[in-house]
């Protein structure tokens, strides 16, 4: 008699495919208890194979919502004052307030930006989309509008080029480039690589200087459009959809980021 065979693969990788979340989240839920397969609890690595009953916090994840649903990615023009969280105790308004309701899986944010940040904000319901554009490995630029309070000097360029220290480890940024204004109170563009918490900010504040105003204006090749006001979103259309969808797909470590 013939027999189907399953093939396994990692709970985390099932369930941010399934747009429950990136993988780093669903590692989140697995190290709390949340997330069980046919009634047990599963631990980071454990594999499932399509016959399995996956659930979070109690709800199952259908059958139908873990199949690889049609990919969806979503350009924002996040304000300031948003956060990047689903909902706050303090009732502040949250970016996925504004978006249309995806069919299958929930909205994923491809990294998140502080309530003073506005600006690209990408959002997709495939977690391990996500996942693969978030990781330094795959190295996606972001390049970052900032007004400086300060005289800026030749010697805080070239510190912050070779690198400064942030709780240990070294954060520099790859290109700066200089732009409008005067004074002390000039813009500037920055590209890095990495998104660590408030890390644009902290590089020039180990400088001696201070940001008054951060904009993200791009995220690998996605620009963010002049005429993209503040709370409003577009869907990503092929080709730029296809082109960030070929980003390293294989599996990688998933630890310190």
């Amino acid at each position: 008699m013939y027999r189907r065979q399953w093939v396994t693969e990692k709970v985390q990788k099932v369930l941010a495919r399934s747009g429950a979340g990136s993988r780093r989240e669903i590692e989140r839920l697995i190290k709390a208890g949340r997330v069980s397969a046919d009634g047990r609890s599963v631990r980071i690595g454990d594999r499932v194979d399509g016959t399995a009953t996956l659930r979070i916090d109690g709800r199952q994840i259908r059958s139908q919502q873990r199949d690889r649903i049609r990919t969806r990615v979503i350009v924002y023009h996040k304000p300031e004052g948003e956060i990047c969280t689903r909902s706050d105790p303090g009732g502040r308004p949250t970016v996925f307030a504004r978006l249309p309701e995806p069919k299958g899986g929930r909205w994923v944010s491809v990294g998140r930006l502080d309530i003073n940040t506005s600006g690209l904000l990408l959002l997709t319901n495939d977690g391990e989309l996500a996942d693969r554009l978030m990781h330094p490995r795959n190295r996606f630029e972001r390049e970052y509008a900032c007004r400086v309070r300060g005289r800026v000097e030749s010697r805080h360029i070239d510190q912050m080029l070779k690198g400064v220290r942030i709780d240990g480890d070294r954060a520099r940024f790859e290109r700066i480039e200089m732009g409008h204004g005067h004074g002390v109170n000039r813009w500037y563009n920055v590209v890095l690589t990495q998104g660590r918490y408030r890390e644009v900010r902290r590089i020039w504040e180990a400088s001696g200087l201070q940001v008054s105003r951060l904009i993200r204006i791009r995220y690998g090749p996605i620009q963010l459009p002049r005429d993209l006001p503040p709370g409003r979103w577009f869907e990503l259309q092929a080709p730029l959809l296809r082109q960030i969808q070929s980003v390293d797909g294989q599996e990688h470590d998933t630890g310190k980021r």
